[in-house]
């Protein structure tokens, strides 16, 4: 069953399971549809980095905030380099980068948090978003996991940083990878390939790395099984695990997808914000 679910405002994917089995979380993704942006953009836009205007960005992520049920103000975001470095988010840093790349969390991919009224987000277009969970300590974080940060293992890094900073234990974290690029639509070259050939340590291709079989030298990659396999590695149990089928670049009509538009396009947010 998909995780990420649209309701009656097709704006949003909301993370159903979690949000009816916590009081007081609300997760999601996203689309593109509604909103305000330049022509080219097409609608929900989310990103100050992509060229449009701050202002409709701005008042596309202030929407958001009254539809999940939170003041703008704990909008709190991060400079995405895809990197793995992680934040712990304290209420100092609530609103961070909500109007301004100026004031956002500096050369950061994950943002984790224990405090209540802070909305952690981050911004997509077909990387994959990873939402962590520790619903007894009530500790919440969200990861941006293109394949350079698949490859430095964002998703340890979020991981080690729950374990050692709040004392929770691995197999109780539950993860739910996002709406993101399918191996359907996702070719590297050995380039991207070789990163991976390294974290897998064996001399056959893992499943969820494919030969194209049409052009040389390319494959078809899998980011979000990537992700579950070291996420399973780090002893994350399969049951814990949610992977949304939704691939940003088969569904434009629904998504920004940076492969499909030729880079010219807006950003998605996943959030993720415990009130």
């Amino acid at each position: 069953m998909e995780p990420f679910v649209k309701g009656e405002d097709a704006s949003i994917l909301h993370l159903i399971s979690w949000e009816n089995a916590v009081e007081g979380l609300t997760a999601g993704f996203t689309t593109r549809i509604g909103g305000q942006s330049e022509a080219h953009y097409e609608g929900l836009n989310c990103g100050l980095h992509v060229g449009d205007l701050d202002e409709k960005v701005i008042q596309n992520r202030k929407s958001i905030c009254e539809k999940v049920g939170f003041p703008f103000e704990a909008w709190t975001c991060a400079d995405q380099v895809h990197g793995n470095q992680v934040e712990i988010v304290t209420r100092h840093q609530r609103g961070s980068g909500n109007t301004s790349m100026v004031d956002c969390i500096n050369k950061t991919d994950g943002l984790i948090t224990a405090e209540k009224n802070i909305l952690l987000t981050a911004f997509y277009a077909d990387c994959v978003p990873l939402f962590f969970l520790a619903p007894e300590e009530q500790i919440i974080g969200i990861a941006h996991a293109g394949w350079k940060g698949t490859a430095a293992n964002i998703s340890q890094k979020m991981l080690h940083t729950l374990t050692s900073e709040y004392q929770i234990k691995i197999d109780s974290v539950k993860v739910a990878i996002g709406p993101s690029i399918g191996r359907c639509c996702y070719e590297v070259d050995e380039r991207v390939v070789g990163p991976f050939l390294k974290i897998w340590s064996a001399t056959e291709l893992p499943d969820w790395i494919t030969p194209n079989g049409i052009n040389a030298g390319k494959y078809q990659l899998d980011l979000k099984e990537a992700n579950r396999y070291l996420l399973m590695k780090s002893g994350i149990p399969s049951e814990n695990i949610l992977v949304s089928q939704w691939c940003t670049s088969c569904h434009t009509d629904l998504f920004y997808s940076h492969r499909k538009e030729d880079g010219k396009t807006g950003r998605m947010t996943a959030f993720i914000g415990w009130r």
